[in-house]
């Protein structure tokens, strides 16, 4: 199955996708109405609007470090996952999704980097728990986010996960626990982003890994979570595109495509044409 991630109502129904994801609220803070016809996306702990609008959301290392975009290796600012009134506002706008769309994909799920975050609050929030080591106690954050997203998502929890398969990276990056998370989830999203798909030996190492990490392929596909990938569509050559799709297609339950639609649709349709030209009928 084939599906689009767009910030475009009209393109989650063209045929040659079929699923569309749609960003109801995106990185930047943008925010949009969710669509019936959609699997609306919900763009969780990453939100530039309201770090620049309210600084004292956004997460700081031991040393006053906000994660922001001014910071190395931020490309959009985060906001900590410990802020109950954030964290409420996030609940109620997934609520908002899964009116409209039994299905919704949570995005951006985490704390933005390993040394994140030693804000008053989380000090507090962590010397108070049960948890005698910190990445512990991040992942029962996140874990607990996650739980609470799901409870009021009646059909499909979608959720990514930042693209690094190896054991204990997920967990010490981002308090991600996927075999954890995977009580409540029913399908992880893994973006593998290029500009070019000029090579895809890489993109085979790391679906390989996440079937690892998971415990699950097309070939055991009632086994473990299944994932998906997410390919990166825009100004991509078509043909690049197409062998990019086919060894995701190896590894993956679904391929989806990001932010240009035209070319993704473009591509499903050279890789269909490509795989009837090799159909004889006697």
């Amino acid at each position: 199955m084939y599906g689009v991630v767009t910030r475009n109502a009209e393109e989650v129904e063209w045929p040659a996708f079929d699923r569309g994801f749609y960003e109801v609220k995106d990185v930047t803070g943008r925010a949009a109405e969710p669509l019936s016809e959609a699997v609306n996306m919900v763009s969780c702990f990453g939100d530039n609007a309201a770090g620049e609008s309210s600084p004292e959301l956004v997460p700081v290392d031991d040393e006053g470090n906000r994660a922001t975009r001014d910071q190395p290796y931020f490309d959009w600012a985060y906001i900590c996952p410990t802020h109950e009134g954030y964290r409420e506002g996030l609940l109620e706008t997934i609520e908002d999704c899964a009116v409209v769309n039994d299905d919704v994909r949570l995005d951006d799920v985490g704390f933005p980097r390993a040394g994140y975050c030693r804000c008053d609050r989380c000090d507090r929030l962590y010397a108070d728990s049960e948890y005698e080591d910190r990445f512990d106690w991040r992942a029962s954050v996140i874990n607990e986010f996650v739980r609470e997203a799901a409870e009021r998502i009646p059909g499909k929890t979608y959720l990514t996960l930042y693209p690094d398969p190896y054991p204990g990276h997920l967990f010490e990056r981002a308090g991600l626990e996927p075999g954890v998370l995977s009580a409540h989830v029913d399908e992880f999203v893994v973006p593998l982003y290029d500009t070019s798909y000029g090579t895809t030996y890489w993109l085979e190492t790391i679906a390989s890994g996440f079937q690892d990490l998971l415990g699950w392929s097309p070939e055991t596909p009632d086994s473990g979570t299944p994932f998906s990938i997410e390919l990166y569509a825009v100004e991509v050559d078509v043909e690049n595109l197409v062998h990019a799709t086919e060894v995701a297609d190896a590894y993956a339950n679904d391929v989806f495509f990001g932010y240009d639609a035209s070319n993704a649709q473009a591509a499903v349709r050279r890789k269909k044409a490509d795989e009837q030209d090799g159909v004889s009928h006697g």
